[in-house]
């Protein structure tokens, strides 16, 4: 049985759909339009699709039940395909390449590519990136202009260099079984996109050459605009891009300078505001409200180090003890 797809709204979540028609259609709502032919004879699918859309960023956890083959052009956008169990066979460019868990299939933006042998035992975690999005990151990551030459493997060892990558999808990817509404959130979801991006770019482009002297004068500009605006959805990228560097070589004037990461000065940054705010917090003022105010995506994780690091929680100092 074959089914031609067309483009719907994305952020779809969906499992156990037993129609051809609607299984296809559900699978381009996430991904893309595409061309589906069964390869088991059967009637149905056993399609289950889970998927959460960060903004630029779409990750989502998928599984046939069926042998299929899908025929894609990927338009707008890269995919990279992570077998969670079986084999993903695919034929592209660059020739054929199969990929099995340890292991991810990379498919180029606006490139025609053929997934020829989907099995149905193969589950698949699947990270779109829009191509605006990822080639526009690279250059603010990489520290220069690589949007006409962003080359990319066919293949990524994940245990290798984008074993890093693969943990954070992965952890991500756990996600999907529970708040999807607070992945979902605008300012959350910026912040995953962005170290869903940086890490995957960090993982795949190629080493730096030999890195200049370190400049404290960026590490001023990029503290000042932190004390400024910690609440603000900052990714390494916009930090590397306010430095005019790398996010490598921001990274390594940091450890030179302050003896810390960016993230970690961020951090701190945003405990002294929010310890100032439970300080002086009374009537409505929750616990939540702050940790969102201060950039803080999930309170639980904001309560751990604002322990860590007043030996008290946040909820003890708002009622003033």
């Amino acid at each position: 049985m074959t089914g031609v797809s067309a483009t719907y709204a994305r952020g779809v979540s969906a499992t156990e759909i037993g129609d051809w028609d609607a299984a296809s259609r559900a699978v381009a709502d996430a991904y893309f339009p595409h061309e589906l032919t069964d390869l088991s004879g059967t009637d149905r699918p056993k399609l289950s699709l889970t998927t959460v859309d960060l903004g630029g960023v779409t990750l989502g956890r998928l599984h046939w039940g069926a042998d299929i083959a899908i025929a894609c052009d990927y338009p707008g956008a890269y995919e990279v395909n992570i077998p969670v169990t079986g084999r993903l066979e695919s034929r592209g460019s660059h020739g054929e390449t199969v990929s099995v868990p340890g292991q991810a299939t990379v498919f180029r933006a606006d490139t025609p590519s053929v997934i020829t042998h989907w099995g149905a035992t193969c589950s698949v975690l699947g990270v779109k990136f829009d191509r605006e999005h990822l080639e526009r990151e690279a250059d603010r990551i990489l520290g220069s202009p690589v949007r006409s030459k962003l080359e990319l493997p066919d293949q990524l060892d994940l245990t290798g260099p984008a074993s890093e990558w693969h943990g954070l999808v992965r952890a991500l990817s756990e996600q999907l079984d529970g708040a999807l509404e607070v992945v979902r959130n605008p300012v959350v979801g910026a912040q995953l996109a962005g170290a869903v991006t940086a890490a995957f770019v960090l993982a795949v482009a190629p080493q730096d050459g030999p890195a200049g002297p370190p400049r404290p004068g960026m590490i001023r500009r990029v503290l000042d605009a932190l004390h400024d605006d910690p609440g603000r959805a900052w990714t390494s990228a916009d930090m590397a891009e306010l430095a005019g560097t790398s996010v490598r070589r921001l990274q390594e004037a940091f450890a030179h300078f302050v003896g810390r990461s960016p993230s970690a000065c961020l951090l701190d940054i945003r405990l002294d505001r929010a310890h100032a705010d439970l300080v002086a917090g009374a009537g409505a003022v929750t616990v939540a409200d702050v940790a969102y105010r201060w950039g803080f995506s999930h309170p639980g994780r904001f309560a751990a180090a604002f322990k860590r690091r007043y030996g008290t929680t946040p909820a003890e100092v708002l009622r003033g003890r």
